[in-house]
């Protein structure tokens, strides 16, 4: 019987993160690229000035700074997606799937652009702290589209709290835990409570704390991962733009048999790409929305800061973990291994076992910094709904999680938790949608302070 269920919850997953749903978050980048005028090429020299901090005011609204709150996110996003996920993306997809995920990057970034936007301009002050902000996609629905679309706001806070609870918390756990079994012989029931601990110790200091946690720690992991993965590289340089070569051509005309490697028709590439793409960067779910409504910033500005995260993330992050894959030959010959694991056969090609530890480390810092920034997630939501008097609990039942994550097998509640978080992007899009007319009018208000130099 429970193998049944699991199967058929697999299904599920396999659904909602099908080709409906690529559809979706694919064509809605699409709509917001051509309707704002490609803000992710435009404004990209300014959206690094912007976090930079040259454009910082006072006397704006909120607890974060604009590069606290893209690093925020960045620690949600930048994860197990970018080295399992890529891995997953090119072994079944093929070289050419690279070149999809760089297109839903660059159309995502877009569709960040609508997310953050929206959520800033209807994004709500805390009761309790005149200098709290709280914001995401169910506000914009409640605050921007009225009574009538209040399910929808429901649906979202549900969602993301069961999101937040087993992709964003107890599948981080269990891969940190698996690892570091896997590689050094830790407990797993160690593991959990390391960890148990530091996200206790995290969670209490609230968004100001894990603003200040993700903004060392995104810049450390993404560094040590670089470094190794850029050693890789320079070593292997003179095959990369064959390699670059062959991810362009496999893009339009799929990938043909490489040893044991099956052939890949040209749909499936183009679906693997753009799947594992939004899986990783999230753009379109609307959660990196809900850390930058904390920024102390303008609307629109901090829209065009979180166009950076999805280029970091998929352009930059994945590029790196695609080209180890593609150059070590690791994608053609995965010797049944597959995920985070295919990546670390990569590593450990060119630096024996300490590639592997590396990537163990990498994997650990990219976990953990998921779990504390989905916490985050998770606590707007049940503000949302309940009120931040449900703030405490939700923190002791969000820590205990990442205890039972790392000692206990997961499958049937992360199949659900992983339909879940793609379900998100459905409230999160219609509201998007519908309220272009409105961030097109304050984008274009944006642009000309701009020019006249009243930003």
């Amino acid at each position: 019987m429970m193998d049944e269920i699991l199967s058929l919850s697999e299904t599920i997953v396999g659904y909602v993160w099908g080709m409906p749903m690529v559809v979706l978050l694919f064509g809605s980048g699409i709509i917001f690229s051509f309707y704002f005028w490609f803000p992710q090429l435009r404004l990209f020299k300014h959206a690094i000035l912007v976090t930079s901090g040259k454009y910082d005011k006072p006397e704006d609204k909120g607890e974060i700074t604009h590069f606290q709150a893209l690093c925020a996110a960045l620690s949600a996003t930048i994860g197990l997606g970018n080295i399992a996920g890529v891995a997953v993306a090119i072994s079944t997809g093929g070289p050419g799937a690279v070149f999809w995920m760089w297109i839903a990057g660059l159309l995502g970034m877009a569709t960040k652009f609508s997310s953050i936007s929206l959520s800033m301009i209807f994004r709500s002050q805390s009761s309790e702290n005149p200098n709290h902000m709280v914001g995401g996609p169910m506000y914009t629905i409640k605050n921007g589209l009225g009574k009538a679309f209040y399910p929808l706001a429901f649906m979202f806070s549900i969602f993301t709290i069961l999101g937040a609870m087993g992709a964003g918390n107890m599948f981080q756990s269990n891969q940190m835990a698996s690892m570091l079994f896997d590689a050094a012989g830790v407990p797993k029931w160690i593991t959990g409570v390391i960890f148990t601990v530091l996200t206790f110790l995290v969670l209490v200091g609230g968004i100001k704390r894990i603003g200040n946690v993700a903004a060392k720690l995104v810049p450390a992991m993404v560094v040590i991962y670089f470094l190794g993965a850029l050693g890789i590289i320079f070593s292997n340089i003179s095959a990369v733009p064959s390699m670059l070569y062959q991810i362009f051509h496999d893009a339009f005309t799929g990938t043909a048999a490489v040893g044991g490697f099956a052939g890949i028709a040209f749909k499936e590439v183009v679906v693997h790409g753009v799947r594992r793409a939004v899986f990783s960067n999230e753009a379109g779910l609307g959660s990196a929305a809900m850390a930058h409504s904390a920024a102390k910033s303008k609307p629109i500005q901090e829209g065009i800061v979180g166009m950076l995260g999805p280029f970091i993330d998929t352009i930059v992050v994945c590029t790196i973990t695609a080209l180890v894959l593609l150059l070590t030959g690791v994608w053609s010959n995965t010797g049944g291994m597959e995920g985070a694991e295919l990546t670390g056969k990569a590593f450990a090609s060119i630096y024996g076992p300490a590639g592997t530890y590396l990537v163990t480390l990498v994997v650990i810092l990219f976990a953990f910094s998921s779990i504390i920034s989905w916490s985050y997630y998770g606590e707007m939501g049940i503000v949302f709904l309940f009120g931040s008097k449900a703030v405490k609990p939700y923190h002791i039942i969000f820590v205990l999680m990442v205890f039972v994550g790392a000692v206990v097998k997961l499958s049937l509640i992360l199949n659900i938790s992983d339909a879940v978080l793609g379900l998100m992007a459905i409230p999160n899009l219609i509201a998007n949608i519908m309220l272009t007319p409105r961030l097109k009018k304050d984008l274009k208000q944006y642009e000309a302070d701009l020019k006249a130099q009243r930003i």
